[in-house]
């Protein structure tokens, strides 16, 4: 087990990464192992939510929740790969990159998906998050999964990706918002990779694979925040 006051640990997170605002605040909380939780993307959006969304936004955002649904009703018998296409596609499509301050007037905001598309915007937090929860709803296996921090080597600044694991030995997929085509972690020489979780676990980064798991996710006190926005949102 890792507690929290682990020295070594902390070395760690401090040579390999520095994430950005309050990331290593809420990471070194959730190192003590807790309960395991498991964060739900629900249901289908209902007709009050999409008039809701109209009149807070425009016609186009009605329009971006309305087709990533048909997305998720019409994808559910494709591969495994092939929802890791379509889905990395549609966000990468129809989301423009803004940062949190200039778009929410927060240092660090993780958006729903539901908020992410009726802005038809985000950081690469809330791409990565919206995969995996469209990816979710698609039954990919959510063990396959990690919202994964890496260093982006050639913007010298913390980024998030979406990785999908086919077994545990195997090389991940990378799912970004900068390079739209989904490569192996192997030919992602332009990422280091530091930690990862999903609404399971919480893993260190080891080199490309999957890495040594350490905690849970379920004191990440943004993920946290996410999950009620979430419920909200229904």
């Amino acid at each position: 087990m890792v507690s929290v006051a682990d020295p070594s640990l902390m070395i760690v997170m401090k040579k390999w990464f520095r994430p950005p605002n309050n990331v290593m605040v809420c990471l070194v909380i959730a190192l003590c192992l807790t309960p395991s939780y498991t964060l739900i993307a629900k249901g289908e959006i209902t007709e009050a939510v999409l008039i809701k969304i109209e009149k807070k936004y425009n016609k186009f955002a009605r329009e971006r929740v309305e087709a990533w649904q048909k997305l998720i009703m019409t994808s559910q018998n494709l591969s495994d790969l092939e929802k890791l296409i379509v889905v990395n596609r549609f966000f990468n499509s129809n989301m423009i990159f803004i940062d949190d301050i200039a778009l929410w007037g927060k240092e660090d905001y993780w958006a729903t998906p539901l908020e992410a598309l009726s802005i038809g915007a985000g950081d690469c937090e809330d791409y990565s998050i919206a995969k995996y929860f469209t990816l979710k709803q698609l039954d990919v296996d959510e063990e396959k999964l990690r919202i994964t921090y890496v260093k982006a080597v050639n913007i010298g600044q913390a980024h998030m990706v979406l990785t999908y694991f086919e077994n545990k030995r195997a090389t991940p997929l990378v799912l970004d918002n900068l390079d739209i085509e989904i490569k192996p972690a192997n030919l992602r020489t332009d990422l280091v990779p530091v930690y990862s979780f999903n609404g399971d676990g919480l893993w260190l980064a080891k080199s490309r694979g999957e890495g040594k798991r350490v905690g849970n996710a379920s004191r990440l006190s943004l993920w946290e925040d996410l999950a009620k926005r979430m419920e909200a949102d229904q």
